[in-house]
């Protein structure tokens, strides 16, 4: 499960709306009749941008390639079981009621949601899961069996994840010469929240955090490095500091050499391949930064063999009964959530979606 992509520009309308449309991620008045107007204004300068990142997303040929990559691994972790990926995007095709049908069809009895978000906000996981849920009349296969459900709904800490990430890291840090690799920043960038969120209690940014200070460990702790927040959208307050502000920041202090790290995302897509490297890519030449960014997990071997191993983990916990259908801090919802159709949604999925 993850937000999606446009795979070509004539598809970008149709995301934006969908994406302005979610009132989990970003909630407006009169979003029914808003969501669409503000889409079509924006689509143009969207469609220019997926442009010039090659026509379209990548995001999906990435999902597929990991998925499928997991599901063969899976299948020597878990003798005698079969396994298929699915992938069901929030905002772009394959979107979760059509993967649904797609399951039905192929007579799937035993589901899991694996959120390719590791670290858990109500705006990216709960959202998608919201989704789900309300397809959940849908859920019917033709002998009258529904499917079983669980879900993997965080895992920013995970071993083969730190490990994919600073793998990535140390192979951009050294094309730097030797003498000079331990004094370059790092800057780990994470699509930034709403205050709004974060104030009713969302564990998002205290997770990506965790997820920093685990690769950073990994590293040894050799490198100054800061956590930063980019694609703010609209005029409201959102975390901070945003990742153009802080790589001003940094050249003011004198700090000329920089490393991007993409530490909430699992797969290129145009926050990486545009926002990252030609937005602040030409924004860190114009301040004579030497901004370099960090590969994104995309295929590497060791980022999805922890995605099965991460999976294999979650089937032996539940056929063991050591554990649920979902995770104990799945279960609790944020102190300021005001939302009963969150409570809704988690008793359901506790219910391995009945």
């Amino acid at each position: 499960m993850n937000m999606g992509g446009p795979s070509t520009t004539s598809e970008v309308q149709f995301f934006l709306t969908n994406l302005f449309s979610d009132p989990d991620l970003i909630p407006l008045p009169a979003q029914k009749w808003l969501a669409p107007i503000i889409a079509k204004r924006r689509t143009p300068k969207i469609e220019q941008q997926y442009d010039e990142i090659g026509g379209g997303s990548p995001i999906l040929r990435w999902t597929r390639e990991q998925g499928e990559g997991m599901a063969k691994i899976l299948e020597e972790l878990v003798p005698g079981e079969r396994f298929k990926s699915y992938v069901m995007f929030r905002y772009a095709r394959p979107l979760t009621g059509e993967t649904i049908e797609e399951m039905k069809r192929d007579g799937v009895k035993r589901a899991i949601a694996f959120t390719q978000y590791p670290q858990y906000s109500c705006s990216t996981t709960g959202s998608s899961l919201m989704e789900l849920w309300r397809h959940r009349d849908n859920m019917k296969l033709p002998n009258g069996d529904g499917i079983e459900w669980s879900v993997i709904d965080r895992w920013g800490t995970n071993p083969g994840l730190v490990e994919a990430f600073a793998q990535n890291i140390e192979k951009t840090l050294a094309e730097y010469p030797p003498e000079q690799r331990s004094k370059v920043v790092l800057l780990f960038s994470a699509h930034s929240l709403p205050m709004t969120v974060v104030e009713r209690g969302d564990p998002y940014v205290s997770e990506v955090a965790a997820t920093v200070s685990a690769v950073m460990h990994r590293l040894g702790n050799k490198n100054p490095y800061r956590l930063v927040w980019q694609s703010k959208v609209g005029p409201r307050a959102w975390m901070t500091p945003q990742t153009s502000e802080a790589l001003k920041g940094l050249a003011r202090l004198g700090e000329k050499k920089v490393v991007l790290v993409p530490i909430a995302f699992t797969s290129d897509h145009i926050e990486t391949l545009y926002e990252l490297d030609l937005e602040y890519g030409g924004e860190a030449k114009e301040l004579g930064i030497d901004l370099r960014r960090a590969e994104s997990l995309n295929g590497s071997p060791v980022f999805i063999r922890a995605l099965a191993d991460i999976a294999a983990e979650h089937i032996k916990g539940i056929r063991s009964g050591e554990q649920g259908h979902t995770s104990v801090q799945m279960g609790l919802r944020c102190p300021g959530c005001k939302f009963e159709r969150c409570g809704h949604q988690k008793s359901w999925f506790a219910r391995g979606g009945r």
